[in-house]
């Protein structure tokens, strides 16, 4: 993307190469971080998500819904923030004469890195939905959540998301030209906002009258009733972190096709790359927000590290052992 607009290499495509040659802006402002940002913030994103990653796939104790939810936002992240340094290497390389291909090449990659970029966010959006819809159901109906959220139609559900999500991104290569596949992105963002706002103003207006009214019926579980809420304040910081990260990039895009040519609109645009920076960091700080609202979440992170530890250790010794013989 940067690349492209460099080199100007899409001169009829006015909505991208506008979008990306505040690059060259950021430069000559120095407003443009180092390789070196996006390539650490890369790197810690992809260790703390495979963590909670493997930490799901570890504890049995995670094995439900909202965390296998979890596990698709995690992976979601990790992609983004991959495809983020991953592009900001090939774009290093380019510019230093390291890595020579053809134009024409250099156009492909840019699509797959913006499309990469298309089904990490649309996969974000649908993962955060699934979430409010799991602790929806969880707290409006307790009683019957096991029968309506199993762990088989929580996998229909991920495997639909995804399905959706390379969809989208397919789409956004064959169709990264025009204006109106910006337009949906931007459209499918106000969406999900808007669906959830509508699901959290229901499920915090009624959610006390409900605790009373289903504390008097038998079988009622108020230690299940509190994880419940706690899953649904989780999923509150989840949504204002993930709103507040990418808030300025939708931002970004809606005046990007609105007023391309306003003098305040390009000082706001020229910023893109900080953009960049702060959806990364939600990369980043997600995990973060796994680890401190849930404790079984820490102790099986605990765990995995001791044993990584461990086993380095061990690695270590048979090395020296080996050494003196």
């Amino acid at each position: 993307s940067y690349y492209s607009a460099q080199k100007g290499l899409n001169p009829d495509n006015h909505v991208k190469s506008f979008t990306w040659c505040n690059f060259n802006i950021s430069i000559r402002l120095g407003l443009f971080p180092l390789t070196e940002v996006f390539l650490i913030l890369g790197i810690i994103s992809l260790l703390e998500n495979i963590l909670v990653i493997t930490a799901i796939v570890k504890n049995k104790n995670l094995h439900s819904p909202m965390y296998f939810f979890v596990c698709s936002l995690a992976v979601a992240d990790m992609l983004v923030s991959v495809s983020n340094a991953w592009e900001t290497i090939i774009i290093y390389l380019l510019n230093n004469r390291q890595l020579v291909v053809e134009e024409h090449f250099i156009r492909q990659m840019d699509n797959v890195f913006d499309s990469m970029i298309c089904i990490s966010v649309v996969a974000s959006m649908c993962s955060l939905l699934a979430i409010a819809v799991d602790r929806y159901v969880t707290i409006f109906y307790a009683l019957r959540y096991h029968n309506i959220m199993t762990v088989r139609r929580a996998g229909c559900i991920i495997g639909g998301i995804w399905t959706f999500c390379t969809g989208c991104g397919i789409v956004f290569i064959v169709y990264s030209d025009t204006t109106p596949v910006i337009i949906c992105l931007v459209s499918m963002f106000f969406a999900m906002l808007l669906i959830m706002a509508s699901l959290y103003s229901h499920m915090f207006m009624l959610a006390r009258s409900h605790v009373k009214r289903i504390a008097a019926l038998p079988g009622y579980n108020s230690i299940h009733q509190r994880a419940s809420m706690k899953g649904a304040i989780t999923l509150t910081i989840l949504l204002g972190i993930f709103i507040v990260c990418w808030a300025p990039f939708f931002l970004h895009l809606i005046l990007m096709i609105s007023c391309p040519r306003n003098l305040y609109c390009v000082c706001f645009m020229s910023h893109f790359n900080m953009y960049l920076i702060l959806i990364m960091c939600n990369s980043v700080i997600d995990p973060l927000i796994y680890a401190f609202r849930s404790q079984e979440m820490r102790k099986t992170f605990k765990e995995i590290i001791c044993c990584c530890c461990s086993l380095r250790n061990a690695c270590t010794s048979i090395c020296d052992l080996t050494g003196k013989y």
